[in-house]
């Protein structure tokens, strides 16, 4: 089971998630979507498509554009589609 924790606080725990370039995915019903709040942030893969961000909110500390999740990506990462993913700090084990 793959667990994502900031801030001493679990944003997301699953058996499902989906590795993709040594990055977990978490299905969005295993992550704790109240934790996230949508960023500007965008950038774009050449093979996957464009990202979107959320911050991560945990009581009233702030990890920027922490998390990201392809919501249209292409065909070649159709398996990720919704899926969220972390990193800046988020230790996913």
């Amino acid at each position: 089971m793959a667990t994502a924790t900031w801030n001493g606080t679990v944003i997301a725990q699953s058996d499902e998630t989906v590795q993709v370039e040594g990055n977990h995915y978490f299905p969005p019903h295993d992550v704790d979507l109240t934790r996230l709040r949508p960023s500007d942030t965008t950038t774009v893969c050449p093979w996957k498509g464009t990202a979107s961000y959320f911050d991560i909110v945990v009581d009233d500390a702030i990890n920027p554009s922490a998390a990201w999740h392809y919501p249209n990506p292409s065909p070649a990462a159709s398996d990720i589609a919704g899926y969220i993913a972390f990193w800046n700090g988020v230790d996913v084990t």
